[in-house]
């Protein structure tokens, strides 16, 4: 059987692949080849909401595809990973329409590819729901059972109850909770279902169970620590406003800015390290297409990690990427010392006390912000700088020979106090110091 060949889309914007996962014939096993169709589709909005069509969340789990499935008499090789959803989500009775991006976009065409990653958020945004497929169950059985009645169940009686937390923490460990493109693909849901193996729970119940079993510490605070930002979003995804815009290839979530983002993010997976900034911006409040950053696969990654730092910084200041996967940014600029963290507290948000130094009340003047959880986590003595050109502060951690980065630009919830010694402190008479930064991508 010969390899399928993509048909190009249709030149427009709005136009995207969908998989329609055909029934098995009955006298079929649940080991028959999948039989699929694609076809191509609109997203331009005939005045509903919603498509009929699912869309599914998943990681690869690696380049390597040992499985494949027929396509119109053609074989298209896929990842293990992805033929084991396949398989759980064929219906007997009827077809399915889902889609999937590992089939539905041309991976070897790069321009396809950074077109329809434009369109990611409004495809997940628009599907009736959106399908979180976490694996086989293997080490994991009775995880979302037991989550499920976790959030289900009164709290005398699930206080009494044995909990599985081996298999539930397996489950977390899993990769998909650790994947970058996964929190636009939720975020942008308006109704998320997960699955593992045979067992599939709302995606709001989910969070629910999960957040029930850390209060009755029968699931450890260090857990759920890191997945709260994630558990955020599935929370809120039906709840969030889709924003409409004029045009589809702009269309974005508006969580927060591209900067906030990755500063919450960039520490997370990627198998492409431009995906780090690629996977946010649909959930971005900037209007990043003025500076260039759409989705761009021809465009190297060092490229791309200078032009980020200097859209969130200032264009005034050096940049090179270090490391072996070139995932360390050393910066080099001018700036001035605003303060120092003198307390920190909370868990989904941080609570930080800043003793100032430029304030102009005068030295030792403290003021509160509250900011998101970040990637790094902050801590006393961290210090707050304005490096030259940029419009918020950053916090930095003094170490041997540079500073490392925490946090990129600090943006308080809170309207972080008075701002009056931020306004004092952009005076170009104050940016005496020389700043050595290292901004590293991979480590929390």
């Amino acid at each position: 059987m010969s390899k399928y060949c993509y048909s190009p889309l249709s030149p427009s914007t709005n136009n995207i692949r969908l998989l329609r996962l055909l029934r098995p014939a009955k006298e079929s096993t649940q080991r028959t080849r999948i039989q699929c169709e694609l076809f191509e589709y609109s997203l331009q909005d005939p005045g509903k909401g919603t498509h009929l069509y699912e869309a599914l969340s998943y990681t690869w789990g690696g380049e390597e595809k040992p499985c494949s499935i027929t396509i119109e008499k053609h074989n298209l090789d896929i990842t293990a990973n992805l033929h084991a959803a396949l398989l759980h989500l064929r219906n007997r009775s009827l077809d399915r329409i889902i889609w999937i991006d590992a089939i539905c976009i041309d991976q070897d065409n790069t321009t396809e590819r950074a077109e329809q990653v434009q369109l990611m958020a409004i495809i997940y945004s628009k599907a009736h729901r959106v399908l979180v497929w976490l694996g086989e169950e293997d080490d994991t059985e009775g995880a979302l059972e037991d989550i499920q009645l976790a959030a289900n169940e009164e709290p005398t009686e699930r206080s009494n109850r044995e909990v599985n937390e081996k298999a539930i923490s397996n489950l977390l460990q899993r990769q998909w909770f650790q994947r970058i493109w996964v929190l636009q693909e939720v975020a942008a849901a308006r109704h998320v279902v997960i699955m593992c193996g045979s067992t599939e729970i709302d995606g709001y119940a989910f969070c629910s169970g999960l957040k029930s079993l850390q209060k009755l510490q029968k699931l450890s605070y260090s857990k759920l620590q890191s997945l709260s930002s994630l558990t955020n979003l599935i929370i809120q995804a039906g709840l969030r406003p889709k924003h409409s815009t004029d045009s589809i290839e702009t269309y974005s979530l508006e969580i927060s800015s591209l900067a906030e983002l990755v500063d919450m993010f960039h520490t997370r997976q990627a198998t492409d390290a431009r995906d780090k900034v690629y996977a946010l911006l649909g959930m971005s409040s900037d209007n990043h297409h003025k500076v260039g950053l759409r989705p761009n696969y021809e465009i190297p990654w060092e490229n791309l990690l200078c032009q980020f730092v200097k859209f969130v910084l200032s264009e005034n200041l050096s940049v090179e990427p270090f490391g072996q996967s070139r995932q360390k940014a050393v910066i080099k600029s001018k700036g001035c010392i605003l303060g120092q963290v003198s307390s920190v507290r909370g868990d989904n948000k941080q609570n930080v006390t800043i003793k100032c130094r430029n304030a102009p009340w005068g030295l030792g003047w403290e003021i509160g912000w509250t900011l998101r959880a970040s990637a790094k986590h902050i801590q006393e003595h961290d210090i707050i700088c304005l490096i030259s050109g940029a419009s918020k502060p950053s916090i930095i951690r003094l170490c041997k020979d540079h500073f490392s980065v925490v946090v990129i630009a600090a943006t308080p919830l809170n309207g972080g106090g008075n701002f009056g010694w931020l306004d004092t402190s952009r005076s170009t008479t104050n940016f005496l110091r020389d700043f050595l930064l290292v901004w590293d991508w991979e480590q929390p």
